[in-house]
């Protein structure tokens, strides 16, 4: 039964994982070239920023823009199902993707009701702009430590 929730947790993540990876191809469409290069960790606020990429084009005015994307994590939030916790990344002032790096797995219900709640609360979370969303019905507990980690990892990005 572990093996199944891990599994089924495995499975949520990578079609997170997906989710991101096609919104960025999605950007190497628009013809922006991006270059990503990992930094040291470091630690604030009980996030911690793992990395960042920038990438910068040119106009047709022969102007150049130059943005800048950092990815922060954000705590380890344990629950009596499972350890939940987020990473954030926030590119131009925006959040621009919003990952689970860990579900709740305790059980195998429990990993339904994370791999059920994690993309409804990601999309709020992008539409909302911020960690101030409503918990999904169903999924309070694994609601409100997604939750707990982003702000986490807000509050580390200053945001």
């Amino acid at each position: 039964m572990r093996i199944r929730a891990a599994m089924a947790t495995a499975l949520a993540s990578a079609g997170i994982l997906l989710a991101g990876w096609q919104s960025g191809a999605h950007i190497a469409d628009t013809g922006t070239a991006t270059t990503t290069s990992l930094g040291s960790s470091a630690s604030s606020a009980g996030g911690t920023t793992t990395g960042t990429s920038g990438s910068s084009s040119a106009t047709s005015s022969g102007t150049k823009t130059t943005t800048t994307a950092a990815t922060y994590d954000g705590t380890a939030v344990q629950t009596r199902f499972g350890t939940v916790q987020v990473r954030v990344t926030i590119q131009g002032g925006k959040i621009t993707e919003v990952t689970a790096l860990q579900l709740t797995d305790a059980e195998r219900k429990s990993a339904q009701i994370s791999s059920r709640a994690a993309p409804v609360l990601r999309s709020e979370v992008l539409q909302a702009q911020s960690a101030d969303v409503q918990t999904v019905g169903g999924a309070t507990v694994t609601s409100d430590a997604y939750l707990t980690s982003l702000q986490a990892a807000l509050d580390a990005a200053h945001f």
